[in-house]
């Protein structure tokens, strides 16, 4: 690598570095703050609030897919992030100048639809400038600012909250967002090799010009389809219990909800940063499966921890168990998807049919846990949410292979499609 070529590889690792600390509190719009806002302001229903996070987030399933076969075939993944940030903020601003029900599950619809851009295109770039060699590492790296971000953003934002009330969490993603753009376009187009960053070829002489595989790739690929159905069961069971654990806080003190609901989340991205890290050293090493299995297997503990007690304490204190999970499952879950789809050309799509599946479980799970703390009370929702976590882990345990050693299979198979990839898996 020439010394240009590297300078320009540090300065785009520098710019990813602060995207993904500005992206954190963009790329999830107002998140967990929304179902705090809609109760203690809005007056809103735990089942009327599931249905409008619900109603956004299905908006996001439409336009996963597209947004993943998007950052695929444009050039212009810098453009596409930054027309999505502010897309999101504005979106979010809207919300407390359109407080009823259908401007809100509108104006978060369009959020979570734009917000769909940012997973598929930030690993895309990082692969295009790292390649897969350095994949695994740069993963644990953008996640370890992404967690970062939002530990800031979400101290921030309970400090704020507590003197000026819950609308602050608005100007704050604005502030976020701002910074974001510069971050986004501070990363050199030039540095982008746009054929890797969709996972066409590696630089190797075995794998030097082949055409994108078929779409069909995505169906038969057994692997992937494992996975994605994993992936659902994962954000079915994990998407509802943070929320639910604001709510709780916020029914006891509602001065205080949204502080709590801060030290929440800034005590789990805390716990994600060494996790994020673990994953980028060790996962090359120790199997890219392990770490999903466990990150399923926490969720289980998790939830029934919740039912113990409704002390703030502990209930925060549970919620670092969220940072072990979820900083385990955003820096493996691009690189299972990489390892599945290497040299096919079909990496960001195969991305976003993946989340797409992340984005159903998530849906649905705002919606069953809402209706089932109607019916029968939070215990019981956190405890089902437990038990679809864990048949996701016997699904991952029986059905899904080691990828790492997909990839691993010999060079002979480096320049093979990802098809090629899953008829090994298979046999």
């Amino acid at each position: 690598m020439s010394s240009k070529h590297r300078n320009q590889a540090r300065q785009a690792g520098h710019a990813l570095d602060a995207a993904n600390f500005f992206l954190a509190d963009v790329r999830d719009g107002l998140g967990p703050y929304l179902a705090v806002y809609l109760l203690t302001e809005q007056h809103r229903d735990e089942a009327r609030i599931g249905l409008v996070m619900s109603i956004a987030t299905i908006a996001g399933i439409v336009a996963q897919t597209p947004a993943g076969a998007l950052v695929d075939a444009t050039r212009a993944k810098r453009t596409a992030m930054a027309t999505a940030a502010v897309m999101v903020t504005i979106a979010s601003l809207s919300v407390p100048l359109f407080p009823s029900f259908f401007p809100v599950a509108i104006s978060q619809g369009v959020a979570q639809a734009a917000a769909v851009v940012f997973p598929p295109a930030i690993s895309a770039v990082s692969l295009g400038i790292f390649g897969h060699a350095a994949f695994t590492r740069r993963i644990g790296r953008n996640e370890t600012f992404n967690h970062a971000g939002n530990a800031v953003a979400a101290g921030l934002a309970g400090v704020s909250a507590y003197w000026f009330g819950p609308t602050v969490v608005f100007y704050l993603l604005g502030a976020m967002a701002l910074a974001s753009l510069v971050s986004i376009l501070a990363i050199p187009e030039r540095a982008i090799d746009h054929d890797l960053a969709r996972g066409l070829h590696d630089a190797g002489p075995d794998a030097q010009h082949e055409p994108p595989s078929g779409l069909g790739v995505l169906l038969t690929c057994r692997p992937l389809l494992a996975f994605a159905i994993c992936v659902l069961l994962f954000h079915l069971s994990n998407a509802a219990m943070l929320p639910l654990v604001g709510q709780k806080l916020a029914l006891q003190d509602k001065k205080m909800g949204t502080s709590l609901m801060s030290a929440c989340i800034v005590a789990a991205q805390i716990v994600m940063v060494p996790f994020a890290l673990l994953v980028g050293a060790r996962a090359d090493r120790w199997g890219h499966k392990r770490f999903f299995l466990a990150a399923l297997l926490i969720l289980p503990i998790r939830g029934a921890l919740y039912t113990f007690s409704d002390n703030p304490a502990w209930l925060v204190g549970v919620q670092l168990l969220d940072g072990v999970g979820a900083g385990i499952f955003g820096a493996i879950f691009p690189v299972i998807v990489a390892d599945l789809m290497r040299n096919s050309g079909r990496f960001n799509v195969a991305q976003g049919v993946v989340i797409t599946a992340q984005s159903i479980g998530a849906a649905l799970s705002t919606t069953l846990a809402g209706f089932v703390v109607v019916g029968a009370g939070y215990s019981a929702a956190f405890m089902t949410l437990g038990a679809i976590a864990a048949i996701g882990a016997i699904i991952c345990l029986l059905a899904l292979p080691e990828t790492r050693q997909i990839i691993d299979v010999g060079p002979r198979q480096r320049g093979k499609t990802a098809a090629r990839a899953s008829a090994i898996a298979a046999k």
